[in-house]
């Protein structure tokens, strides 16, 4: 997790020519070029398989003090651009890459990669052995790491000592850190037949806008909503987002009010956690997580198998072959984890409620999930009904 300030912006032919260094907490370290800004920065290292949509990760809050390794070699080819990123600004504490694009080609692109990260202060470092980085931490587990280049260089002893000082991310509350600091509305796209109140956790751009494509005007209010002010807005259905930190840290109350009071509720990521804990479950942290836009997913409600997109480091705990009591009425594990049975789904058989540990809204990533905005318009049509 960052414990310093983001790197100092400086000019992009100058951070390439830099040297730079990674240091996991555990010793191991790789050198390479600085990429984007020069300076320092501390996180959590995790590792992303995503080939493609790195704005979009870039830009998920549920990155927020992570410093994200991407898996595929070949990153920066398509540039920036102005539509793609998921809220206002990178969130990422540093970012790993082996082969830096050179040059941008693509027809939307305003500006490179590298001027990006430079100008938001994102300190990165390129030209390592990310193949043999992905490898250790999921022999070892993430880990906290630092990114050192520039003035920030100084002997493997001290550099070590400093990412040993940093924070865990085991306990760690951010969802305030990053959501909106006040409520604002997303209406709905043509003919408004639902309103949905949407608890803001770190949520990207685009879910509101799936949900909006949907008929449903969004209000989407600050993590730190009360009760009161989520049913001010009088809604049909509320949403818990994803967003970043440690799920055990959370305040639960919204959640188990609006449990008690029936309202159709669909969480995803963060949000799953915190309904998981609301109906008794415990959560633990991953070894290294799932992070990425090809994760195997079986829908046990249907059988059907969905490649989905992902970035959490924490998961429910669970039991998979049973329904379980909660203080809500029974639940059951809906959705799993063809990788590993992690837990990547849950949903209430005496109340409309439900949700999945991914993130439907496909950006980046594939359509497959979808239809889970549908089945929540199909829980709010029903209660209507």
């Amino acid at each position: 997790m960052t414990t310093s300030t983001r790197g100092t912006a400086r000019g992009t032919a100058r951070a390439q020519a830099s040297p730079a260094v990674l240091v996991l907490e555990d010793g191991r370290s790789f050198r390479g070029r600085a990429y984007g800004a020069v300076g320092e920065t501390f996180g959590e290292a995790v590792f992303s398989t995503g080939m493609t949509g790195y704005q979009e990760t870039l830009t998920d809050p549920s990155y927020h003090r992570q410093v994200v390794v991407m898996t595929a070699p070949h990153i920066g080819n398509t540039g920036v651009n102005d539509e793609d990123a998921e809220s206002r600004r990178i969130w990422v504490s540093g970012y790993v890459v082996r082969d830096p694009a050179r040059t941008p080609s693509n027809w939307r692109s305003r500006r490179t990669l590298d001027d990006e990260l430079t100008a938001q202060g994102v300190v990165g470092i390129s030209g390592i052995d990310t193949r043999a980085l992905t490898r250790h931490l999921r022999e070892r587990g993430a880990m906290r790491v630092g990114i050192f280049s520039g003035e920030s260089l100084a002997d493997p002893a001290t550099l070590l000592a400093r990412v040993q000082q940093a924070p865990q991310m085991t306990g760690a509350d951010l969802s305030a850190e990053v959501s909106a600091t006040e409520a604002y509305v997303v209406p709905a796209i043509g003919e408004k037949r639902f309103t949905v109140a949407a608890l803001d956790l770190g949520i990207k751009g685009m879910t509101p806008h799936r949900m909006a494509e949907r008929g449903i005007e969004v209000h989407v209010l600050p993590a730190t909503a009360t009760l009161d002010e989520v049913y001010a807005t009088a809604p049909d259905g509320v949403f818990l987002s994803n967003g970043p930190g440690d799920p055990a840290t959370a305040d639960l109350t919204v959640v188990k009010g609006v449990l008690e009071r029936g309202t159709p509720l669909f969480g995803i990521c963060f949000g799953n956690q915190l309904l998981g804990r609301a109906l008794g479950f415990g959560t633990y942290k991953l070894k290294y997580g799932h992070r990425g836009i090809n994760q195997p997913v079986q829908d046990r409600t249907t059988g059907k198998v969905e490649v989905t997109a992902h970035n959490h480091g924490f998961a429910v705990d669970a039991p998979l072959d049973r329904v379980s009591d909660t203080p809500y009425g029974r639940a059951e594990v809906s959705h799993v984890c063809l990788n590993d049975n992690v837990v990547e789904g849950l949903r209430l058989l005496d109340r409309p409620v439900f949700s999945v540990q991914y993130h439907p809204e496909a950006a980046a990533g594939p359509h497959d999930a979808a239809y889970l905005f549908d089945r929540f318009v199909q829980l709010m049509e029903d209660q209507r009904a």
